[in-house]
């Protein structure tokens, strides 16, 4: 019988250096898992040392890869690295976005074409990577977002460019689906993180925390135990997206 645990599995995590992605990376690691730990530039060294550390002090393996990945090279690269290091992947996990509150007649080309790149382009060739280079019975998550149900303003190019996810995910699904891969894509709602804060005026952040249950917004470590259980015990669920969000949209 297959092993659904992550004793001894190799993990790659995009955006693995801070918030939800450092998180998963030690948490995986207390469970057993080596950790390619992925983040975007130098400004990111740091904490993905710091993860790296984390997990080496929790008695696995580690590594830290830099890497733009808009640029597909540096996708391939990423699992290049992850499987020169370790001999193979498990687990692939994508945290990569970009977010941005701004209303369509202001938004310029290249404020579309970057949110696009980030939200859409890098997690399509993210998906094609892992399905290329996991071993069979591995498990694929990237992350989404709840504003795909909800009906707002200002994120035009945010819910836009992670909506073909949901697609991306159905598809990769079947594709991968005689190796024994499960796809999913976790939607969480507002995070709160320094990611979303930037975006939002503290009325509109009161705004969206009314919206889901505790009066609060969408924690990390509420985040973490879903995709646990989704690259370990829940490998039956394959092909779903599925919004964690405390009740902030449904549908």
């Amino acid at each position: 019988m297959t092993n659904h645990t992550l004793r001894d599995k190799v993990v790659v995590i995009a955006g693995g250096a801070k918030n939800l992605g450092g998180l998963l990376a030690r948490q995986f690691a207390e469970a057993g898992a080596d950790v390619v730990v992925h983040y975007h530039d130098d400004s990111g060294a740091g904490d993905a040392e710091d993860t790296a550390k984390a997990v080496r002090a929790a008695g696995r393996r580690a590594i830290t890869v830099a890497g733009d990945l808009t640029q597909v090279g540096e996708v391939r690269r990423l699992f290049d690295l992850a499987v020169d290091e370790f001999g193979g992947v498990d687990v692939a996990v994508n945290t990569v976005g970009k977010v941005l509150r701004k209303p369509i007649v202001e938004t310029t080309e290249d404020e579309y074409d970057a949110m696009f790149a980030i939200n859409a382009k890098s997690a399509y060739f993210f998906l094609q990577e892992a399905g290329r280079r996991l071993n069979d019975n591995g498990k694929i998550v990237n992350l989404g977002t709840s504003l795909l149900a909800a009906f707002t303003d200002g994120y035009s190019t945010y819910a836009g460019g992670k909506a073909p996810l949901e697609h991306f995910t159905r598809a990769a699904a079947k594709e991968f689906a005689d190796r024994g891969i499960s796809v999913t894509t976790v939607a969480p709602g507002p995070m709160d993180t320094p990611f979303f804060y930037p975006q939002e005026t503290p009325e509109r952040v009161e705004f969206h925390k009314s919206q889901a249950l505790g009066n609060q917004l969408t924690q990390i470590e509420d985040i973490a135990p879903l995709i646990t259980f989704l690259v370990t015990d829940g490998w039956w669920i394959t092909g779903q997206t599925i919004f964690a969000n405390g009740g902030y949209t449904t549908r």
